[in-house]
């Protein structure tokens, strides 16, 4: 997978609401309404991500779950972080 220019990043980041960039990641804090809706979110998050074989760096703190996306094998952002990225948020 090739690492995005900060032209297509610049692009990407456009279309994905709720996500902000941070260096060579992505991330978004989605809050849930109590601590077992953010697991029950981040179980969802888990089925995306196996089945993009794309794996977020997930935190949870009680009702708050903060994803953070980037292509480690490629030292930076890539298509897959943006389309996963978008698959996440059409969660809600």
């Amino acid at each position: 997978m090739d690492l995005l220019t900060e032209d297509e990043i610049a692009g990407r980041m456009n279309g994905a609401r709720g996500w902000e960039r941070d260096g060579s990641s992505i991330r978004t804090v989605v809050t849930r309404s109590d601590f077992k809706d953010a697991m029950l979110f981040t179980g969802a998050v888990a089925y995306l991500a196996e089945q993009a074989n794309h794996h977020p760096d997930i935190l949870i703190q009680w009702n708050k779950v903060t994803l953070t996306l980037s292509t480690h094998s490629a030292g930076g952002l890539t298509a897959n972080d943006f389309d996963l990225a978008a698959k996440i948020s059409m969660l809600g």
